[in-house]
């Protein structure tokens, strides 16, 4: 009876709960550095963009307002982003109408060198951009290319493929067979069980891609500028003429309409791309 009175007067363990708070406090400081890392420069693009007057000491601009935003789409930053809005689309509907049958072929048959084909596809990512695309570049200048939208949609596609061409076989690897050849065993064709069975199946996991590769060629950078500068200019180019030009204003104001688009297609992508798809990523 004693040793029951005395067990029910025993105090609280409390050592469960003091680990619990301590894992929120950590978990609460892992998040606040990493909201600090991610919004931290986004802050200083913002401040950057409606600031009118800011000089040093001073923390913050002494002037506020919009002038920079209406000078940038009153100037040539809207063609700018139009333009690569324009080849990103672009690159975007070749890359499908290239790779959506070879993806298909590469990971629906017995081809033979497969890996080294995929390889192939891989290279330009395997080395920096600089040497490949100034070797791409010597070769435009003999066609002529150099300047021209043809010649930035070219040096668009040599990254856009990697993208286009990976993740689609990856896509095509997880539906399975079988329903393919239960639609064949029923008297459909090949050509209608891709159409009727197989590419509504893959749909989510093309728009996926295609969102990929259209991010990639409008943030394309360094083959926008050795190809088209300074007779087509991307937004990437364009904030890279304004920062040297040490335009912060613009530069921020650019950088800020260039993040958003990226923002939102990121998001999309989430939506689409199912983890099935990226188990199955570089499997062949």
């Amino acid at each position: 009876m004693i040793a029951n009175v005395e067990r029910k007067q025993a105090p609280p363990r409390v050592s469960g709960t003091s680990g619990s708070i301590g894992r929120m406090v950590v978990r609460f400081v892992i998040y606040a550095f990493s909201l600090f890392l991610i919004l931290g420069p986004i802050s200083s693009l913002v401040i950057w963009s409606f600031a009118e007057k800011w000089f040093w000491p001073h923390t913050l601009p002494q002037q506020w307002g919009l002038l920079y935003w209406s000078r940038v789409f009153d100037g040539k930053m809207l063609h700018s982003l139009s333009l690569s809005f324009g080849i990103a689309f672009l690159v975007t509907l070749i890359s499908i109408v290239l790779c959506l049958p070879l993806s298909y072929l590469i990971a629906r048959y017995k081809i033979p060198g497969k890996s080294i084909l995929l390889l192939i596809f891989l290279l330009p990512q395997a080395f920096p951009q600089l040497p490949v695309f100034t070797n791409a570049m010597v070769l435009m200048y003999k066609w002529d290319l150099v300047g021209t939208l043809t010649g930035v949609t070219l040096i668009h596609l040599v990254g856009a493929l990697v993208f286009s061409v990976w993740t689609m076989v990856s896509v095509f690897q997880n539906i399975s067979v079988s329903l393919e050849e239960a639609a064949v065993n029923l008297g459909a064709s090949r050509l209608q069980t891709f159409f009727t069975v197989t590419l509504p199946l893959a749909l989510p996991g093309i728009i996926a891609s295609s969102l990929l590769v259209f991010l990639y060629s409008l943030d394309e950078f360094t083959g926008s500028l050795l190809i088209g500068a300074p007779f087509l200019t991307t937004m990437p180019v364009f904030m890279y003429n304004s920062a040297m030009g040490y335009e912060m204003q613009t530069a921020s104001v650019t950088g800020l309409l260039l993040m958003l688009p990226g923002i939102i297609l990121l998001l999309l992508m989430q939506r689409f791309m199912k983890s099935e798809y990226m188990a199955a990523f570089g499997r062949v």
